[in-house]
């Protein structure tokens, strides 16, 4: 066992690139780059798209370079571990994912061992954290027999590393969450809404807000900024910001937390959502991470991992009328469900170096330094019941 890479953490990025301003219109110039060389498609895309419609909503861009069906990031590559560009919890080690299906099958048995019920994960990476979970739950009565296992994934490289890994397995794949079987809904989410496509707004002054977008100067992608007018999906955040302050949206995060929230509240069951950010968005997060290191959001576009913090607050506001569970660390959560504990009963077993890497895997998943702190876990789940172990209910929702 050998010590993971770099996780696919967050940072605020430093904005050096040039403002345009996006009423001037974006020129493409010539069909090469600024070294000279041949623009690749996705910029051509992009750039011929900015010529058309004008300058795009950053969630757009951010939406071609990661799902693109030609030349998306995540459509054409495995993006995980030392080959790839990034490294998630459940790649570090065993203890993660075993921990999470632990909790979510005492929220099944909490909840009267439901039969049938709908097992699912979004965005499962290589199926490493769902088959951490089946082989940790494998031993609760009943749990393996009633569920129905559900997978949510768009990337057809990952989606074959998916099958590879739960072979044997009875799964069904979706692009999206989509209708789901009228019956309770355990989900896990680790590091997928951190993915989904954002907008950015920087606050003008009273009650105005200027939309950032991505234009052109060239052949060079850059950033501008539209003419100041209201925003009211953002008047709740005129209390807490000053002129010149960013605020970052993600209507796609809000609409599938309302779908989970909706479906728990009428059918059971509970969501286990694990990433990175806070409970308020605030300032500039996007960044991008190719090769284990950060890069620039707009160079290359989909050749690097775009990603921002996730704001729990609208998350959870969203998914009412679901209960939902105060934010927690990543790092007490885990710590909560015992993870101390079994990290030494699996040391017992190792020597050397594999010992060694143990240790560091059980440091990286819970130190305040290292994803302790920085990831977070919140739960949603029915009214009338507790959130799953490891967490505490918001105190409006205590039972």
């Amino acid at each position: 066992m050998v010590v993971p890479p770099p996780c696919r953490h967050a940072v605020t990025m430093p904005d050096n690139r040039p403002d345009t301003s996006p009423e001037t219109g974006p020129d493409t110039g010539p069909d090469n780059g600024p070294d000279n060389g041949p623009i690749p498609p996705l910029t051509r895309h992009l750039l011929d798209r900015i010529a058309q419609d004008g300058p795009l909503r950053l969630s757009d861009y951010m939406a071609d370079c990661l799902l693109h069906p030609r030349y998306g990031y995540y459509t054409t590559r495995d993006p995980l571990g030392a080959a790839g560009d990034f490294t998630t919890a459940p790649e570090i080690s065993q203890m993660f994912g075993e921990l999470i299906g632990l909790s979510l099958a005492q929220s099944w048995l909490d909840q009267g061992a439901p039969s049938p019920f709908t097992l699912a994960e979004l965005g499962p990476g290589r199926g490493t954290l769902m088959a951490d979970i089946l082989r940790a739950t494998r031993g609760v009565p009943g749990f393996h027999a009633a569920m129905t296992l559900l997978l949510v994934e768009v990337s057809p490289t990952l989606r074959r590393a998916q099958k590879a890994t739960l072979k044997g397995q009875d799964v069904a794949w979706r692009d999206r969450l989509g209708d789901m079987p009228d019956a309770p809904l355990f989900l896990v989410a680790n590091e997928f809404f951190d993915a989904l496509p954002i907008r950015q707004f920087v606050r003008a002054d009273d009650i105005l807000w200027q939309e950032r977008r991505v234009t052109a100067q060239g052949t060079t992608l850059t950033l501008g900024l539209t003419g100041a007018a209201p925003e009211p999906a953002l008047a709740h955040r005129l209390g807490d910001t000053k002129p010149g302050d960013i605020v970052e949206t993600c209507p796609a995060a809000s609409a599938i937390a309302a779908q989970i929230g909706d479906h728990i509240a009428r059918h059971g069951g509970a969501a286990l959502i694990v990433d990175y950010g806070d409970w308020r968005s605030q300032g500039d997060t996007l960044q991008a991470l190719r090769n284990h290191a950060y890069a620039d959001p707009l160079a290359d576009p989909g050749q690097s991992d775009l990603t921002a913090h996730v704001d729990f607050e609208d998350i959870a506001t969203a998914a009412a009328p679901a209960c939902h569970s105060l934010l927690t660390p990543q790092g007490v959560f885990l710590e909560r469900l015992g993870i101390t504990a079994r990290a030494q009963a699996l040391a017992a077993r190792l020597t050397d170096d594999a010992l060694s890497a143990h240790v560091a895997a059980h440091r990286r998943l819970t130190h305040p330094q290292e994803m302790g702190t920085l990831f977070k876990t919140l739960a949603l789940y029915p009214k009338g019941h507790r959130p799953p172990p490891g967490l505490e209910p918001a105190k409006h929702d205590s039972a």
